[in-house]
């Protein structure tokens, strides 16, 4: 799986929000963009996964797999985006709200069975049936990374995921992020302002994309 951007740019009134910019992010690989506030980041990343404001124009391509997503829905894409809050459904438990994250064409049954399990297999399975509110915040960074790669994305979107959890917290949460990813082989897109959440061996695009090269972290 791959996800590439070619000659991407967004136009607000006819005014670009940065030059044209292309890349790459192979399959298993975390390409951080780097940049001011005010930017483009967290924009371009909603141009990634359709959800770009109307007040937009999209110029360029974005293609994942092969197959170009300029016109597909959001829920067509199969992107998945973690974004710094954790946004779990305070009403549902967590069991549901990891279950919520699966393809509909699963059973109730199914879909409990399936989220025990991953419950389980980050040694979270105690947590099955309480709130939200009960657990704690690290705890629930982790449920919300699941519930979202239940959902079989086939590339993901990482909008400052580490910002607001403190220091220790971040680190240990930071590399199970990126093992999953790895696990499951697919594309990664970050937007970052902390030069720690790059991987070892991450590539990295800092601002002004368009003259910049794609580095390795510490190159």
């Amino acid at each position: 799986m791959t996800l590439s951007v070619e000659s991407l740019t967004l136009r607000n009134c006819e005014q670009p929000l940065f030059e044209p910019v292309s890349f790459k992010v192979e399959a298993g690989t975390i390409l951080s963009l780097m940049g001011p506030s005010g930017c483009g980041k967290s924009t371009l990343l909603s141009a990634v996964a359709g959800h770009l404001s109307p007040a937009f124009d999209l110029d360029g391509e974005i293609v994942l797999n092969g197959i170009t997503m300029n016109l597909l829905a959001p829920d067509q894409r199969r992107i998945g985006i973690l974004f710094q809050d954790d946004l779990l459904f305070p009403h549902l438990n967590i069991w549901e709200n990891l279950a919520f994250g699966l393809p509909k064409s699963f059973s109730r049954k199914e879909r409990k069975e399936k989220a025990i399990a991953t419950l389980a297999r980050i040694e979270l399975r105690e947590l099955a049936d309480k709130m939200p509110p009960e657990i704690s915040g690290g705890q629930r960074a982790r449920i919300s990374l699941m519930r979202m790669l239940l959902s079989e994305p086939h590339a993901v979107l990482l909008d400052e995921p580490f910002s607001k959890l403190d220091k220790a917290l971040r680190s240990e949460f930071r590399e199970f992020v990126f093992k999953q990813i790895q696990v499951l082989n697919i594309p990664a897109l970050m937007v970052t302002h902390d030069e720690d959440d790059i991987p070892d061996d991450g590539k990295v695009l800092r601002w002004p994309w368009a003259t910049s090269m794609m580095k390795q972290r510490g190159m």
